[in-house]
């Protein structure tokens, strides 16, 4: 028998909440539990469910053949080589602490992209930066527009921080940049937009960012996070640097997670007028980006040639997973990205697990509101190749 009992004081300055469970009356045997209550805007939270990692697959079903993990959108290619040389001089000095400021960092993104170091910031990933915005400006009861989906950590900042999540369901996988505008009110606090959606792949082209901007009022932070911008190549993709000297409320947000190579290092960044990028130095920690990431970001950056390697295997990638896709009969959404959201006609978290069996780690989207779909990065020739192998013998 269970029952809970709320015990109001214990003493005379400290109120609990008491799990009290009887095990047994005829023995007056009981345990008292005492739950540390959380705050409020906690409780509902799901964690981040990141895709599954090689090695959990591996030791859960006993693979012995070689497992492709096609679910977190990361560089089928590997780390830059520039990166990796650089991070193998430097391990001899981790016994010191990083520089706290990413100065040569800074001053490597400073000559690439033709800003100053103080419209700069960088973080432990672009999420890190995600959670330092909130941090530094959501209020409980703030309102945050969003799209339904987007991705997931948009929500889960909004919840830390007590924001008033307002969603936009997409229109036919993409941003509906009208509906975003007309729900911008003197409560909106930020407007966040990824531009290509995860997990759909599409973008907000250049017109519709341009339409968006100027209906965006100065009191409201716009968060642009292109965390796939160097995947694209199309005209059509906006220019959303161009816009910062005339907009102080843009914040965007780029990452070395995806085309350069370095999720594993968790290096992200972002540019921003100097008010906003100062008062997100503010509630950041101390040491926020390790020596070593620090050192191959910057060698990353000049690693052009991996980059446009990366972008020729991922175009020629979608061009064969397009055609295998539809030979099979499976619909899929056209991407922007390293990834395709791929639909089935029943929930696809029966796909996802016998897929699992036979090697093939995708990411199952239900947390999206997508049951029937499945994220699925592109990788190399050979992994996409297989990849359709599994799908045609299990769809």
């Amino acid at each position: 028998m269970i029952v809970l009992y709320h015990y109001n004081q214990l003493t005379k300055d400290v109120k609990h909440t008491a799990l009290y469970i009887s095990l047994d009356f005829s023995l007056n045997a009981c345990i008292l539990l005492f739950v540390i209550e959380l705050r409020n805007f906690v409780r509902n939270i799901r964690p981040y469910k990141p895709g599954k990692p090689i090695e959990e697959v591996v030791r859960e079903l006993g693979i012995t053949d070689e497992v492709v993990k096609l679910a977190s959108n990361e560089n089928p290619l590997g780390p830059s080589p520039r990166a990796m040389h650089a991070m193998t001089q430097k391990l001899g000095e981790t016994n010191l602490y990083p520089d706290d400021n990413c100065f040569y960092l800074k001053k490597k993104m400073s000559e690439k992209f033709g800003m100053h170091t103080e419209n700069i910031i960088v973080g432990s990933g672009s999420v890190e930066l995600i959670e330092l915005i909130f941090k530094a400006y959501v209020n409980p009861g703030d309102e945050i527009i969003m799209s339904d989906p987007s991705f997931i950590m948009y929500r889960i900042a909004c919840q830390i921080f007590g924001g008033n999540r307002i969603a936009i369901p997409l229109d036919n996988y993409s941003h509906n940049i009208d509906a975003i505008s007309r729900a911008i009110n003197h409560k909106t606090k930020i407007v966040i937009i990824d531009n290509p959606i995860n997990p759909t792949g599409t973008i907000i082209q250049r017109d519709a960012f341009q339409n968006l901007i100027d209906k965006v009022p100065d009191h409201v932070i716009l968060v642009i996070d292109e965390a796939y911008r160097e995947y694209i190549t199309d005209d059509c993709y906006p220019d959303t640097l161009a816009h910062l000297p005339d907009h102080k409320n843009l914040i965007v947000l780029h990452t070395f997670s995806k085309i350069f190579g370095l999720a594993g290092l968790r290096v992200g960044y972002g540019f921003s007028s100097t008010d906003i990028i100062s008062a997100l130095m503010k509630v950041r920690l101390p040491f926020n980006v390790n020596l070593i990431a620090q050192i191959a970001a910057a060698a990353a950056l000049d690693d052009d040639a991996f980059v446009q390697k990366s972008v020729n295997n991922n175009e020629a990638g979608k061009k064969f997973l397009y055609r295998e896709l539809e030979r099979i009969g499976l619909k899929y959404t056209p991407t922007y990205g390293n990834f395709i959201l791929t639909h089935f006609s029943q929930e696809a978290k029966d796909i996802f697990l016998h897929a699992q069996k036979k090697g093939i780690i995708t990411r199952t989207v239900v947390e999206y509101g997508l049951p029937n779909s499945l994220r699925i990065t592109i990788g190399t020739p050979q992994q996409n190749k297989r990849l359709i192998e599994v799908l045609t013998q299990i769809t």
